[in-house]
């Protein structure tokens, strides 16, 4: 009964991982692709004007 001790927290955690991607493959496009592109292209956009607000040199 040692050998199932010792293998079960493997299992277990395999299992969830797997579970994981499998949640993650999911997720990806569909509907919420449109809303997430656009959050991402939001805060690319902030982080371009706040590196260009502070590389503007003030003459």
């Amino acid at each position: 009964m040692d050998y199932v001790s010792a293998l079960l927290p493997p299992v277990v955690m395999a299992v969830f991982f797997i579970g994981l991607i499998r949640v993650i493959v999911k997720t990806q496009g569909g509907a919420n692709k449109a809303k997430e592109d656009a959050a991402v292209d939001a805060a690319l956009a902030r982080a371009e004007g706040t590196r260009q607000a502070s590389t503007t040199p003030d003459a």
